[in-house]
């Protein structure tokens, strides 16, 4: 059985999460100790040697990155409707997964470190960042309901959780209507999974 080594609080790890339900593969969660440092412990370090989570271990494969577990997951079961396979479909859902880990890894995603966990950082150019961000996805969202295709995919599935968390960094959702549409669409997929501030 799959088994997922995570943290609550992770929009990571939650991606993974709602990916793993979204799909329905049973899997066993382990959850990681951040605040004790057990990410950092020498048997944790064994598994990613970054210190961080999420981490997938399926057998003898072993994972870390979310958008690399996202991509994983849909190939194992073959699931082209989440992850494309012609050319240019699929290099437009991989540029919201890259979108994810840059530009909202580092301005929505800050953020909230800073205002949700009290970490020090330059929240006002986090924030700044985050609305500029946040107004590229609302404007293309215009006229459509997901990232990418005519369904939800893994574009949608790698920047939804610290999108849905921008209140958390005080960045408000309220002048992105499109945005708000989108988060309701992903709460309403079938089997989908929350997760706190979610």
């Amino acid at each position: 059985m799959m088994k997922l080594y995570h943290t609550e609080l992770s929009g990571n790890c939650h991606k993974v999460r709602l990916m793993l339900s979204l799909l329905e593969i049973k899997h066993e969660r382990v959850l990681v100790d951040l605040a004790g440092g057990e990410h950092k412990s020498a048997d944790f370090l064994e598994l990613n040697p970054l210190g961080q989570v999420p981490v997938l271990m399926d057998g003898d494969t072993l994972i870390r990155d979310s958008q690399a577990i996202l991509v994983y997951l849909t190939r194992k079961y073959e699931r082209e409707d989440w992850l494309p396979l012609e050319a240019e479909s699929m290099a437009k859902v991989m540029q919201w997964l890259s979108f994810a880990a840059n530009e909202i890894n580092t301005s929505l995603f800050i953020a909230r470190l800073h205002f949700r966990f009290g970490m020090d950082f330059d929240w006002e150019r986090a924030q700044q960042k985050g609305k500029q961000v946040l107004q590229i996805i609302d404007d293309h969202l215009q006229g459509r309901n997901w990232l990418e295709q005519d369904r939800a995919t893994i574009a949608d599935i790698a920047c939804y959780p610290y999108v849905g968390l921008a209140p958390e960094g005080k960045v408000a959702l309220e002048p992105y209507p499109n945005i708000i549409a989108w988060i309701d669409r992903i709460k309403q997929l079938p089997s989908y999974e929350a997760m706190p501030g979610l």
